[in-house]
């Protein structure tokens, strides 16, 4: 017998005479792994991955590490784990950006939400919520309409920039209302949410996060949620959609997503660890506080198809609107 033959039958009785050695080896998860976040550290978007990764890599018996890779509305960041070994080693925490608006913002893009990542796991939305500044003589959507169509091309909205989910609500808006309100693009949420206080600019689409605090001191009047259903943090307000707009919903979604390829049980693994740390009590109250509205289903196929619906749902809104950015 050769020497490789008898290198090869030594290493099958090793196999035989440790029950499990060679389902050992292929153990997930046998080291870190690591979450992508392709924002910034510090923001409410960081700071939920890394409590969710602490929580999900507990259950899962590992370390889960944060990593930003920030840059191009998240796309720097999706590109690297769409690049990535489908191991389940790689996985990023994504937003409506980079999984559903940018493949039809972007003239070029090293990546697509629907055929470069594996979905694993929905997380929740984080609604819009329509505000003016006071000296706006409006109490609700159907008066804004009216006040605009008597005032075209002099209303004017604020917006984090160009093609942000702050942008495309007013696009949206202007589409199914049939008014002109204007576009004023910022630098980001700060500077566009200064003008609005100060007057400069008559109203903005922000998250309920930011919004909140100036709505509880008066400095801005809420006129509805860009959302599919009411917010906890504000039930009182009813959606647009409520107010005549049917079916309007902008809300920024979060998900779980690795890259294209990868095996249904390392899926299901990390979907179950990050289902359990949602359960837990300070991150229900950390999604609470922050206005988080938690998806209802948390199944791959369940983020896979409300990807989908995104996608096509935004390539309508920019494509009519012929917004594009290099």
């Amino acid at each position: 017998m050769k020497k490789s033959r008898i290198y090869v039958l030594a290493g099958l009785l090793a196999c035989l005479a440790v029950p499990g050695a060679a389902v050992a080896a292929d153990k997930f998860p046998s080291e870190v792994v690591k979450l992508v976040v392709p924002y910034p550290p510090g923001g409410p978007t960081d700071a939920l991955a890394r409590r969710l990764a602490q929580g999900a890599g507990e259950k899962l018996g590992t370390t889960i590490v944060v990593e930003n890779k920030a840059g191009a509305n998240g796309n720097i960041g999706a590109e690297y784990v769409a690049r990535a070994k489908p191991d389940g080693y790689t996985i990023m925490f994504g937003t409506s950006g980079p999984l559903a608006i940018n493949t039809s913002m972007y003239k070029k893009l090293g990546y697509q939400p629907e055929t470069s990542f594996t979905p694993i796991m929905k997380i929740g939305h984080l609604p819009n919520i329509l505000v003016v500044n006071p000296t706006v003589p409006v109490k609700n959507v159907p008066e804004l309409i009216a006040y605009a169509k008597a005032n075209p091309d002099k209303v004017t909205y604020a917006s984090s920039g160009t093609g942000a989910s702050s942008h495309l609500a007013g696009v949206l808006f202007n589409t199914m209302a049939g008014t002109r309100i204007l576009h004023v693009p910022y630098k980001g949420t700060g500077p566009a949410l200064n003008d609005l206080l100060g007057g400069q600019v008559s109203m903005a689409f922000t998250d309920v996060l930011t919004a909140l605090p100036h709505i509880r001191e008066h400095k801005l009047n809420a006129l509805g949620l860009a959302a599919g259903q009411r917010s906890k943090a504000l039930p009182e307000l009813p959606t647009i959609a409520q107010q005549g707009l049917d079916g309007y919903d902008v809300s920024v979604f979060f998900g779980i997503v690795g890259p294209a390829g990868m095996s249904d049980q390392v899926v299901s693994s990390l979907n179950n660890a990050f289902k359990s740390a949602m359960a837990e009590p300070d991150i229900q109250a950390t999604l609470g506080s922050q206005g988080i509205v938690e998806a209802d289903q948390k199944t791959p196929e369940e983020l896979a198809q409300f990807i989908h619906s995104e996608v096509k749902k935004w390539h309508d809104v920019i494509t009519n609107a012929s917004i594009k950015l290099d």
